[in-house]
């Protein structure tokens, strides 16, 4: 009686024992790299998704996987490469009887994540968004990189038509010459933006502006913050030529002559092309500050980068004027390049803004200047019959 029962539940056992074992799978596949090859050493992970479990196996040579030992049940598979994940499946369920193939080519794969990469940025580029059937083939992550996406596109729109509302209402105060108005907008735009380098430039002349219109301290404390907005601006692009030109400007108008011959030099290093208009300010800044030596270097200057440049020959010659000297018999002499300056200017501008000027000093030069002395108050004689 006993040994039946014993060997009825050796029976009992044995069948359990050959359910469990029936219900163990496997996975095989083939990967094949982007070149289109083989792929040797590539990771596939095997992840089951109905209850924890997690299996892994690598390529052979021949870039085949084979993982025997699986539970039947529905997995995620991925291949990885050097950590990264290159592709993958989800929801396999695995059968009994023949292995279940989950094969890889990435080469297919890196085509169609290039395709799916193109379609998201171009529905995050024109915040459309995507159709179903593309939303269908994303996984969850690239769903919500592309909702990310959306929201920063969205954030960048509502920030660029604020800062294009604020420069612009900047923009129409500077040309009504309203700088307060001018400086308020275009201080907000710095704000919404700071790496503008056209908001710091326009908000420098917007404060130059209204310097303009105050006296003493207050116009020292506005210019100062004119110089500051230049100075940002040229920290965000210090290779334009044209901003260290208007910085020098600026200096010039806070009489910081020596900082402004710096920035001036610089503009004309920086772009060749206009550093004959560059010297040409320097020079016409110099003789307005009473430098008149140091204004025809810079006439020269201007005539050495440029000797197309007409009105720093007409400067140069007002220049050298001063050097002239005057003779016992009333004539003017000039000092040698006076006279070539003027008539090179004509040469090049017979009809321009000092045309009249450069004949009226030449001829000067060729005429006698009274030096006699005549009192106005004197009786005039009589002219005898």
């Amino acid at each position: 009686m006993k040994f039946r029962n014993l060997v009825v539940a050796a029976a009992a056992t044995a069948f359990l024992a050959l359910t469990s074992f029936a219900q163990i799978t496997a996975m095989e596949g083939d990967v094949k790299g982007e070149d289109g090859k083989p792929l040797q050493g590539a990771m596939i992970k095997i992840v089951r998704t109905d209850i924890k479990g997690s299996y892994q196996v690598k390529t052979d040579k021949k870039g085949h996987y084979f993982y025997n030992g699986l539970p039947i049940g529905v997995y995620n598979v991925t291949v990885e490469v050097n950590g990264k994940v290159m592709d993958g499946v989800n929801s396999v369920r695995t059968r009994l009887g023949d292995p279940t193939e989950v094969p890889f080519d990435l080469q297919k794969g890196a085509a169609a994540r290039a395709a799916q990469n193109a379609a998201m940025q171009q529905a995050a580029a024109s915040g459309a968004g995507l159709t179903k059937e593309q939303e269908r083939g994303m996984t969850k992550e690239q769903k919500d990189s592309m909702e990310k996406a959306l929201k920063e596109r969205e954030a960048s729109m509502k920030k660029n038509k604020e800062l294009n509302d604020a420069f612009n209402a900047g923009m129409t105060a500077m040309q009504g010459k309203q700088y307060d108005a001018a400086v308020t907008s275009l201080s907000k735009a710095s704000e919404i933006d700071p790496k503008q380098v056209a908001v710091w430039a326009q908000l420098a002349d917007a404060y130059v502006g209204l310097a303009g219109t105050k006296t003493g301290p207050e116009f020292d404390a506005t210019m100062a913050k004119g110089l500051d907005a230049y100075a940002k601006a040229i920290e965000l692009n210090p290779n334009d030529g044209a901003t260290h030109n208007n910085y020098a400007l600026a200096l010039a108008k806070a009489k910081k002559f020596d900082e402004m011959k710096t920035e001036l030099n610089k503009a004309a290093q920086l772009d060749p092309a206009k550093a004959g208009q560059y010297y040409y300010n320097l020079g016409a800044l110099m003789v307005n500050s009473g430098q008149n030596d140091a204004a025809i270097d810079a006439f020269k200057k201007a005539i050495e980068a440029d000797p197309k440049h007409a009105d720093s020959y007409y400067q140069l010659g007002v220049g050298l004027v001063s050097k002239a000297t005057l003779g016992a018999d009333g004539k003017m002499t000039p000092v040698p390049g006076t006279v070539e300056a003027f008539q090179k200017y004509l040469e090049l501008a017979p009809n321009g803004q000092f045309a009249e000027g450069a004949k009226g000093m030449l001829a000067t030069f060729s005429s006698t200047i009274d030096t006699s002395y005549k009192n106005p108050n004197a009786p005039q004689q009589k002219k005898k019959k």
